[in-house]
């Protein structure tokens, strides 16, 4: 399967431009049907504690141009978006779209991030998820979680084979955000997919550096500073053949979904 990224940099709470922008990027691109299209944790408003501002209304137009592209370009759609979550708090989420418009998840960031503020506003989500597309077993995740293993482990327990990280991930901590993705994808012998944004906003400047990782943690695609896209191929083939030659995930006592087979 083919997954690409989408860096760019983020329009200030201007939803309008920041789909143009993203458009501008695909626009004659030769994007495979089937594949995966990742667009940054709150791509449409950029990372503002504004939350009159970033929340999405029902029915957000935000969905509704997520569920466009993927029904436009024949893949599934992953994007960052802000929505009401069951306490009346807003919520931090990744949502995924097939191109026939349907739900394929809808995760609620877990660990808001607190030096920002984010944890005081933003309600958290009480668990990992996975998704099925393309004969992959996907798992989604936003930015500050990537700090947190136990909640790719979830993941991974549940069958996750590809782990993908949208984020806001500022450059004063560019090398953290390298490391941390080549870890995860090494401790839970998974590709792992990192999007993030590009640019500045009013509080921070921002590296890029998307990321494709493979399970061994080689670095197959990296999208580097500017606004560009990130793309590779995931191979699920890769995922269960390195688990089988080096059985570090059975050899702690996974036996649920993902390691049956």
């Amino acid at each position: 399967m083919i997954v690409i990224g989408v860096q760019f940099n983020i329009a200030w709470e201007d939803r309008a431009e920041n789909i143009r922008r993203v458009r501008g990027l695909l626009k004659g691109r030769d994007v495979v049907p089937g594949g995966l299209l990742v667009l940054p944790e709150m791509f449409s408003t950029g990372f503002s504690m504004n939350v009159e501002v970033v929340r999405e209304p029902v029915p957000s137009s935000v969905e509704a141009e997520l569920r466009c592209l993927a029904s436009e370009f024949k893949v599934a759609v992953l994007g960052g978006v802000v929505s009401s979550g069951p306490g009346g708090l807003p919520r931090n989420e990744a949502v995924a779209f097939s191109p026939q418009g349907g739900l394929l998840t809808r995760y609620a960031k877990q660990q808001p991030f607190s030096p920002a503020g984010e944890a005081k506003l933003f309600e958290a989500g009480e668990r990992s998820q996975v998704f099925d597309w393309a004969g992959l077993r996907i798992a989604p995740f936003v930015c500050y979680d990537l700090r947190f293993p136990e909640l790719f482990r979830e993941a991974v327990d549940l069958g996750a084979e590809l782990l993908v990280v949208i984020a806001n991930w500022p450059s004063r901590r560019a090398s953290h955000w390298v490391a941390l993705l080549r870890a995860r994808a090494i401790e839970n012998q998974a590709y792992v997919l990192g999007v993030n944004r590009c640019g500045s906003d009013p509080q921070f400047p921002y590296p890029g550096r998307s990321l494709l990782v493979d399970p061994q943690g080689e670095i197959v695609a990296d999208a580097g500073e500017g606004e560009s896209l990130v793309q590779g191929e995931v191979d699920l083939a890769v995922v269960r053949t390195w688990r089988e030659q080096f059985p570090a995930l059975r050899d702690r006592g996974c036996k649920r979904a993902g390691f049956a087979r």
